[in-house]
């Protein structure tokens, strides 16, 4: 196991309902490279907050289009990849939320970026072409 390369991959419809599938995916790959059950939690956070996030602002909720996950990892790090092509996000424009004022409003949403930083180790948001990704990294 150690040094070896392993990827797979998945595509599903922009859609809520594949969500508990795109979840179960990527922890089946944590669990067999023998993860414990706080970090598999903590991907299957992530992931389901970048698909979220996918679904709702790069596709608008349009469930005809595709989303394409890929994972992947090595002796040192797991790698999950989500690729769209919707509108980009713009990391930079990107503010951290004031959570003391968010619980007092009682707003619900607008975490999952800020969740995706908590949990991961590395987050990357690329643009090549009409293809968005969002690469995060846990390290092993």
């Amino acid at each position: 196991m150690a040094g070896t390369k392993q990827i797979q991959t998945l595509s599903v419809d922009a859609s809520t309902e594949h969500l508990a599938e795109v979840r179960d995916f990527v922890a089946a790959h944590a669990e067999d490279i023998g993860l414990s059950d706080k970090v598999i939690s903590d991907i299957r956070l992530a992931v389901d907050e970048a698909y979220t996030n996918i679904i709702k602002h790069a596709y608008k909720n349009t469930p005809s289009e595709k989303v394409d996950i890929e994972i992947g990892s090595d002796a040192t790090q797991l790698w999950i990849s989500l690729m769209d092509r919707g509108e980009s996000f713009d990391p930079s424009t990107y503010s951290e939320p004031d959570l003391m004022k968010r619980i007092k409003q009682k707003k619900r949403g607008g975490m999952g970026v800020y969740l995706i930083r908590k949990v991961m180790d590395q987050v990357q948001y690329n643009r090549k072409g009409k293809k968005n990704e969002i690469r995060m990294v846990k390290k092993l």
